[in-house]
Formats: structure tokens, C-alpha cells, sequence
């Protein structure tokens, strides 16, 4: 069953769509807040599809997810108590943010970096920094930097790949897919 390969082709048909540019800056902005797919999904196919508007997409992603991430910080700011706090506890994700909380204590700011260049959830480190009341410019400069450099990363790979980087990934999206889908029912499994 070749799944994930006709994911792929409905993907690069997507990227071509002609509001993929606004669906990409939505996936980028909620992601930054609440939702759980991260926007390279799109971004990569999108880059794939169209390289010569790669740099564009990416700039798209990273201003929509700054953006996102600054209501995530005006949440932590605001409403952690009556709205976050709650949704926190029905998740039973409070041991999670209490570690996002102490990394936050430990490292400051590059907690932020790092949350918006890796594949650790953003969304939380933007809350975070609300409710530490982190100051609002470094905030806001580390996102930048650390969203951005990541979407540019992967529109390069995509735009510089080019056709041999859509073979190899045509070649191997199953592989690639179904161990996607095995890491998280592992890390599922152990974070419970």
C-alpha cells in the first residue's frame, strides 16, 4: 500500500493550488499557538513545486508563525489562568510545560531560539514566555531568527534539491512516512 506516496502527490498538487500562500501562512500562524501539524509539511512541496518562489514561502511562514507566536505570548501574558491553564490540565500536558517552564528559568531566551529553529513544539515556549513575562523584544528577536532560519533551511534544501531532491523523496516517502508514523506512537507510548 503505497499511502504516503499519494500524500506526497496530493501535496505537491496542493502547493500549486492558488491560495496555497495564504493556507501555508494560516498552517504557520495557528501552529504557533495550538495546532500540531509544524508548516514545513507544506512548505517543503510548496519549495519543491514552485522553486522559484521558495525564498517567498518561506518568508510567508516566518512572518505568519512570529505572529502566531506573539499571540501565543499574549495568551501566557493574559489569559494563562482562565484559558490556557485549564486546557493544560485537561491535556495532562502540565508536566511538559512545567519542563518548558524551568528551561525557560535555566536558559532564558535561547530556550526560544531553539523552540523555533528545532521540532520541539513552539507553540508551548510562546505560552511560556508569556506567563514568565519574558521581556517582549528578545522574545520577539529570537523568534524571528530561530523560525526563520529553519523555514529558510528547508525552502533552500527544497529549492537547491530541485528535481533530484523530489526523485529521492518520491524514492523514499514511505519509508520516511511510516517511520514518522512509528516515532510518534513511540514517543506517544513513553510520554504518557
Amino acid at each position: 500500500m503505497k499511502l504516503f506516496t499519494k500524500l506526497y502527490d496530493m501535496a505537491l498538487v496542493w502547493a500549486k493550488h492558488r491560495h496555497a500562500e495564504r493556507y501555508l501562512a494560516g498552517m504557520s500562524f495557528a501552529e504557533s499557538v495550538f495546532f500540531p501539524i509544524p508548516p514545513d509539511v507544506m512548505l517543503a512541496p510548496m519549495s519543491l513545486a514552485q522553486p522559484s518562489k521558495a525564498w517567498r514561502f518561506a518568508s510567508f511562514a516566518t512572518i505568519a508563525s512570529v505572529l502566531g507566536g506573539v499571540i501565543g505570548y499574549l495568551l501566557g501574558f493574559w489569559l494563562f489562568e482562565p484559558v490556557v491553564e485549564p486546557l493544560i490540565a485537561q491535556m495532562h500536558w502540565q508536566e511538559k510545560f512545567d519542563v518548558a517552564l524551568n528551561w525557560f528559568k535555566e536558559y532564558g531566551v535561547w530556550v526560544v531560539f531553539l523552540a523555533g529553529f528545532s521540532p520541539i513544539p513552539y507553540k508551548v515556549f510562546t505560552i511560556g514566555a508569556g506567563v514568565l513575562q519574558m521581556a517582549f523584544l528578545p522574545f520577539l528577536i529570537a523568534s524571528a531568527i530561530g523560525r526563520g532560519a529553519r523555514f529558510f533551511l528547508v525552502a533552500a534544501l527544497m529549492k537547491w534539491g530541485g528535481a533530484q531532491m523530489e526523485k529521492k523523496l518520491r524514492q523514499y516517502i514511505e519509508v520516511l512516512g511510516w517511520g514518522l508514523v512509528i516515532l510518534i506512537a513511540v514517543a506517544y507510548f513513553l510520554l504518557r
